[in-house]
């Protein structure tokens, strides 16, 4: 096996380069320590670890991480955000105990963790199917972000993150291409040559006072080579309330258009927002139409659990039955929820609240998070792994990685005070090098990627340039 397969890590990340420089967790109560279960420990759990293979060969990822979540209980998120109301928070600097270690890169790479989505359209024959495993891909694209309440770094400009999983088959690599304003870039491709996942995301955030809101700006697509078919979308926008007093809660909310650019079918995606009383918290409900704008089928469910689908007849008789009174039906048997998925079977049981409507086909339901994900930023084990430093990885990483960060390292190893200093070090290097560059009138330049134009939907993107993986990364910059 060569060192190229031996990659898989990654995803997040928010922050500014205009430190105050007057923060230290220091002076303040340190982590609880994380009582493990003994299954839960392996050498994947340790830094710089090797990484224990199982019987079948295939590597096992560690499913904790160093140090537990540090205590945000002590700190005030209104002291610092009371001068910044409907402002653009992308360039106001939080306290490095706001943050969860991982960078933005990486949780762009959560995209690719229910990728069997991806597989299962790029199997199917029929164009229908096809769009209800694209639209539950983009559904569970942000999935990871429920109770995740932590803000992730901000890349600095030139950072890069690499994914390679053999297991899923896919491998990943991202790019931040702007600062100001902040810019990530990724691409993605199936190991089999099936998909080719790609875009650029400008995250505009605004605190209105007792939330904090994210509008994603920029282009996602996904073409299905074998099919000749590429779908494109932007996400919802996602908006942390409570940010002063009480429990911080996330919701997603706006519309997502999924247009299949090859045979002109479109699935409109209404991501509720929360309401008055929370009736609709989390709620997603839409439709799949043809070209000539007709129905094909109905989808429903939460961001949050789980996605069904039903012909558009039975939905709207289901809904007048409820207008009229009549209780409804409840999931009772396994038949009545059997996915025709084949990889429902795999999928871990979970509690839905969602409102099952007899004859419906489960599309995607959410995997379980570990048992002691409230001690690791609400992480997911996927999310786990991402940042995982293997033995030899850093002999044949970019330089410009997110795992060799030393604040996002020190802050997963429980070091806060040493994050911290790291943290304000790297915005000074940054803000260093950009005074130096426009003192020369030396325009930055990109590694990875370049601006171009989306070639389905004709507007500007930044598209991958090739040769990453060919590993020649003597010109990367020195940013750590």
């Amino acid at each position: 096996m060569n060192s190229e397969e031996e990659f898989y890590d990654a995803v997040t990340g928010f922050d500014s380069d205009n430190s105050s420089g007057d923060f230290s967790e220091a002076n303040h109560k340190g982590p609880e320590m994380l009582d493990l279960e003994p299954h839960q420990s392996n050498r994947t759990e340790k830094h710089n670890g090797e990484t224990e293979i199982q019987e079948n060969g295939i590597k096992r990822h560690r499913t904790s991480l160093p140090a537990p979540m540090f205590s945000r209980s002590d700190f005030s998120v209104w002291s610092i955000l009371k001068k910044c109301i409907g402002l653009e928070l992308s360039k106001i600097t939080m306290p490095i105990v706001f943050n969860e270690p991982l960078s933005f890169l990486q949780r762009i790479t959560e995209y690719m963790e229910h990728i069997y989505l991806i597989n299962k359209a790029c199997s199917h024959t029929d164009p229908l199917e096809r769009m209800q495993a694209v639209a539950a891909f983009a559904v569970s694209a942000v999935a990871s972000q429920w109770e995740r309440t932590g803000k992730p770094f901000n890349p600095l400009l030139g950072e890069t993150y690499e994914l390679t999983r053999e297991d899923l088959g896919f491998r990943f690599i991202s790019e931040q291409v702007s600062h100001h304003p902040p810019i990530s870039a990724f691409y993605s491709e199936g190991l089999n040559k099936d998909f080719i996942f790609h875009g650029s995301i400008y995250p505009k955030l605004k605190f209105w006072g007792k939330s904090i809101e994210a509008e994603p700006r920029g282009t996602i697509t996904l073409e299905l080579l074998k099919h000749n078919e590429a779908y494109t979308w932007t996400n919802p926008t996602c908006c942390v309330h409570n940010v002063i007093i009480g429990k911080l809660w996330l919701e997603q909310y706006g519309v997502v258009e999924i247009v299949n650019h090859s045979t002109g079918d479109k699935c409109v995606l209404n991501f509720k927002p929360c309401g008055l009383f929370g009736k609709e918290l989390h709620r997603v409900e839409g439709y799949i139409q043809d070209k000539h704008r007709k129905k094909l089928c109905v989808i429903y469910g939460k961001w949050t659990e789980c996605l069904w689908c039903t012909d558009p007849t039975t939905y709207e008789t289901y809904k007048k039955s409820e207008k009229r009174g009549s209780e409804p039906k409840k999931k009772s048997n396994e038949e009545d929820v059997k996915s025709e998925n084949d990889e429902a079977d795999d999928m871990p049981e979970v509690q839905d609240t969602v409102q099952f409507i007899p004859g419906s086909k489960l599309l995607w339901r959410i995997n379980c998070r570990p048992p002691n994900s409230s001690q690791m930023y609400n992480f997911t084990s996927f999310a786990v792994s991402l940042n995982e430093l293997e033995k030899g990885m850093e002999a044949i990483l970019a330089p410009t990685d997110c795992r060799l960060r030393p604040d996002i390292r020190n802050m997963e190893n429980g070091n806060m005070d040493v994050a911290s200093r790291e943290k304000e070090r790297l915005e000074e290097k940054q803000r260093a090098a950009r005074k130096e560059r426009a003192k020369d009138e030396v325009e930055w330049h990109t590694r990875w990627f370049h601006q171009g134009t989306n070639p389905y939907t004709g507007t500007p993107d930044w598209l991958y340039s090739g040769g990453y993986f060919d590993r020649n990364f003597s010109d990367c910059p020195d940013i750590y």
